[in-house]
């Protein structure tokens, strides 16, 4: 069978001249272009992440360096942190009475006990180092 010059050049790897726009290509693609920081360049600072529990997304948690305008007053300030704190101390989960007892007691059993060990491993070495001390003519 023989073949016409458009196959042997198809299956050489050349392709088919007269291939349709619409037919996917053999040849592999380039893998997608990756941006580091390093190929950044200039242009304005990366975008801040909003506080949790801040409202619209454009409002920024701090004030920039550098940013000039009007600035609220510093009782204003002091009023909206504490505004802030009595908000977020609502939000808290506390525990209950019997879970700080539990954990009180766990607590001081633990120390106890590591603090009994540690005495224990403590007066080991002494023993040890003063037998050694003394065997060696101290």
């Amino acid at each position: 069978m023989a073949r016409r010059k458009d196959e042997d050049d198809f299956i050489g790897g050349q392709g088919d001249a007269r291939e349709d726009a619409d037919e996917p290509s053999l040849e592999p693609e380039a893998p997608p272009a990756r941006v580091s920081s390093a190929d950044v360049t200039g242009g304005s600072a990366a975008p801040r992440m909003a506080r949790f529990g801040e409202g619209s997304e454009g409002k920024t948690a701090r004030r920039e360096r550098g940013v000039q305008g009007s600035r609220e007053g510093f009782f204003a300030r002091v009023g909206t942190f504490w505004r802030d704190v009595r908000s977020e101390m609502r939000r808290v989960t506390w525990p209950t009475m019997k879970d700080v007892q539990n954990t009180t007691i766990i607590t001081i059993v633990a120390v106890a006990f590591f603090a009994a060990y540690l005495w224990a491993i403590d007066q080991a070495w002494a023993k040890l180092l003063n037998g050694l001390h003394s065997l060696l003519g101290g």
